[in-house]
């Protein structure tokens, strides 16, 4: 069973490598209002696809509110670099090979291979389900949510403007009692 993270509360540490060479990671102070990180099924996934293209294209406004995005998947170098490549995620910065104990620890649910999906790509033995998290610059959670499904994930541009009322007001993260 996962873990439930709590808001207000230090998140996991995250390492993972990253496409773009050495590790990807979260470190304290180094976004200006939150780190978006975002966890993904993988290249198997075709809702992913979509996700994460719309991911790719609001990228720059995610910037201009001081948010550092983050994508991490389970999948081997060699899926996420074609994830990246035939998604055309050029401007995410996306880790690979989630170790599951990590995934879990982060609340993440884990899911048996089913075989080919429906754009005939074949799922991995083992693989976590969707998460996303905005994380405080001092590493704490400040609002998550995760799934056990690859649909109905929450919409970047609806988070796009709960942002701008967090950041407009000062609204402290919810759930921790």
């Amino acid at each position: 069973m996962p873990t439930s993270l709590m808001p207000r509360q230090p998140v996991p540490a995250l390492s993972v490598p990253a496409l773009a060479g050495g590790s990807l990671e979260l470190h304290a102070g180094r976004a200006a209002s939150f780190s978006l990180l975002v966890f993904y099924r993988g290249f198997h996934c075709p809702l992913c696809r979509a996700y994460l293209t719309e991911l790719n294209r609001l990228h720059d406004e995610f910037v201009q509110r001081g948010v550092e995005v983050l994508v991490v998947s389970s999948d081997s170098e060699e899926r996420a670099r074609r994830a990246r490549d035939e998604w055309s995620l050029d401007r995410l910065a996306i880790g690979y090979g989630l170790a599951l104990d990590d995934a879990r620890r982060w609340g993440l649910y884990v899911s048996t291979s089913r075989g080919l999906t429906s754009t005939g790509v074949e799922e991995p033995p083992l693989f976590s389900e969707p998460g996303i998290f905005l994380i405080r610059p001092d590493l704490t959670l400040y609002w998550g949510s995760v799934q056990t499904m690859p649909f109905a994930r929450p919409h970047f541009k609806d988070l796009l403007g709960g942002i701008d009322f967090v950041l407009a007001r000062n609204y402290p993260a919810r759930g921790e009692a």
